[in-house]
């Protein structure tokens, strides 16, 4: 299989043979590559089952056909591959960065990680992409003879959004981007929760037709459904209106990429992390309109009040429940509390309360609450 991909890939694909390894030495897999083995060990984890009761913009229970964390991972992983593909680039690698890129997101969305960060404020922050990374590497138990899942580098460096990456082999290189793979899972998860929290705000019945006809990006999709499809009606035209947005965007982002490669010169995959830019992107016209599209969530969706009123109760749970650990530490688990020596009091119970879903987090605040008194809530 490695010497497939030599054969098939891209010069400036990341190859499986040419990984710069794992933190903590490991035999050689016989019928996998390691690419495919981060991505298994991804899957099988507790912190990825976590996912499917973690909140993506809609609190989890409220709606069937609502997004969580897992299928919006799944989402991710499977446009990053189409895309990869396209390029000829390693698809496992893309994959199995997009499976774990919220494996560290808190409960309640977005709304759950700025209340954590705002418990943390004093105690080093919060932020998910880090998070995800401290869940791959010190987190996850499934292996006796290290901590975490001791993926490679380059699953790693994908998972370290918006930070610059040192080469494990020579400290004194700094990469500015990462490979091409890790970009490309980046987007990915853009044009996922672009296209998906619009299709769950329709089907939630927070948007009316004249909102989403103010937008470029749903109007340029639905005119062309509409266009094919004359007769079509609710609910099916805004499924295919969806689906169109997604490949306009995924078109955009194979065509577009695919120039800028051509044009950097890039021969090898360290070629690509040493570029002054990402290469995997928008055309300016999607950047523009994609940039309108993320105004127009924010404005109508994500601080609608039957989105930001229950989202407000449930983080002030959080904070409660963070605080009642912070007041009586013992209340913690036998394995978390084991951390707080070489952690510190505060970043342990972020770790713990970011790995809840958010159903345990409000059977925790239920429980804290009934003991009330000096180590529960008050």
């Amino acid at each position: 299989m490695e010497a497939g991909e030599q054969q098939m890939l891209a010069s400036f694909a990341q190859k499986s043979g040419d990984s710069r390894g794992r933190k903590y030495p490991e035999s050689r897999h016989a019928y996998r590559t390691e690419f495919q083995r981060d991505r298994a060990r991804i899957i099988h984890s507790r912190a990825f089952r976590r996912l499917e009761y973690k909140t993506q913009v809609f609190l989890n229970g409220t709606g069937d056909h609502l997004r969580t964390r897992l299928t919006h991972s799944i989402e991710v992983a499977s446009i990053s591959r189409t895309i990869a593909r396209a390029l000829s680039l390693n698809e496992d690698l893309a994959e199995a960065i997009a499976l774990g890129h919220d494996l560290g997101h808190s409960p309640f969305g977005h709304s759950g990680e700025e209340m954590l960060a705002e418990c943390m404020r004093e105690y080093g922050g919060f932020e998910h992409n880090r998070q995800s990374l401290r869940v791959v590497e010190l987190l996850e138990n499934a292996y006796p003879n290290f901590p975490g899942l001791n993926l490679t580098f380059e699953v790693r460096e994908g998972l370290q959004k918006h930070q610059v990456v040192a080469s494990s082999d020579d400290e004194r290189e700094r990469f500015v981007c990462p490979s091409l793979e890790a970009q490309i899972a980046n987007l990915a998860d853009e044009i996922t929760y672009y296209s998906h929290d619009l299709d769950d705000a329709v089907d939630f019945q927070i948007l009316d037709s004249g909102q989403l006809e103010e937008n470029i990006v749903w109007k340029r999709s639905h005119d062309a459904v509409t266009r094919r499809y004359p007769e079509l009606r609710e609910p099916d035209l805004h499924q295919l209106i969806i689906r169109e947005i997604i490949d306009v965007q995924v078109r955009d982002v194979i065509e577009t990429s695919a120039r800028l490669i051509a044009e950097s010169g890039a021969k090898t995959a360290d070629d690509v992390r040493r570029q002054p830019a990402p290469l995997v992107r928008y055309s300016e016209d999607l950047l523009e309109a994609n940039g309108a599209l993320r105004r127009f969530l924010y404005k109508n969706v994500y601080y609608h009040p039957r989105v930001a009123e229950v989202n407000l109760k449930a983080c002030e749970m959080l904070r409660r429940v963070f605080e009642a650990y912070v007041r009586g530490p013992n209340l913690l688990g036998d394995a978390a509390s084991k951390r707080i020596e070489t952690e510190g009091l505060h970043r342990t119970i972020c770790d713990y309360v970011a790995g809840m879903t958010d159903r345990y987090l409000m059977e925790e605040h239920a429980r804290l609450t009934d003991e009330g008194g000096e180590r529960g809530i008050e």
